[in-house]
């Protein structure tokens, strides 16, 4: 069964977290639909460079496709000033809180856990990880100094330089052991 999985970007998002999963992801036959939080599809890294998305979060509203029965799996890149403006944009919030709702995979790097995650709520009672020293803003949850934690359906990481161990963490949940290692043999990760 194909899996589908939905990425968000905001501007101002850290461009190694959002790019490497999603070329992970599609490498081992995913199917990624990237959108933009805002009204245009190009969106601007932290550094930058200009990733076009696949279509927006209001087109996708509109098409009635921003529910947990669309997707598999959510995951969104760090970087500020992304991360705050994840945490503004109130459909992607209240799709995040309906994909955990449903079981589904959510997945956040480097400082969407603590700026974007944490404050929905979703961190609660969890084990996560972070950019190092964000972790201080979020209450309830457990932080962890590893690469990527997964609990449950929750995967979160650290920082840039995790940004494989997170695309690999999400290939294996979506496409299995044999996808992650076939990618890990092609790719001479």
């Amino acid at each position: 069964m194909d899996k589908k999985v939905l990425a968000f970007l905001a501007d101002g998002f850290e461009e190694v977290e959002a790019v490497t999963p999603i070329d992970y992801l599609r490498r081992s036959g995913v199917t990624v639909t990237v959108a933009a939080i805002g009204t245009e599809k190009p969106v601007q890294g932290s550094h930058g460079i200009i990733l076009v998305a696949d279509t927006t979060i209001a087109d996708l509203e509109q098409a009635g496709q921003l529910n947990a029965a669309s997707w598999d799996m959510v995951f969104v890149p760090g970087g500020m000033p992304g991360s705050s403006n994840l945490a503004e944009c109130v459909p992607a919030g209240n799709f995040y809180k309906e994909m955990a709702a449903a079981g589904k995979t959510t997945a956040a790097i480097c400082a969407a856990p603590a700026v974007f995650l944490g404050p929905l709520g979703l961190l609660n009672g969890k084990n996560f990880t972070c950019y190092p020293g964000m972790e201080k803003q979020v209450y309830g949850g457990n932080w962890l100094a590893d690469k990527v934690v997964i609990d449950g359906t929750l995967v979160t990481s650290r920082c840039p330089g995790s940004a494989v161990n997170f695309a690999l963490a999400l290939v294996e949940l979506c496409a299995g052991k044999d996808a992650t290692k076939a990618l890990n043999n092609s790719a001479l990760i």
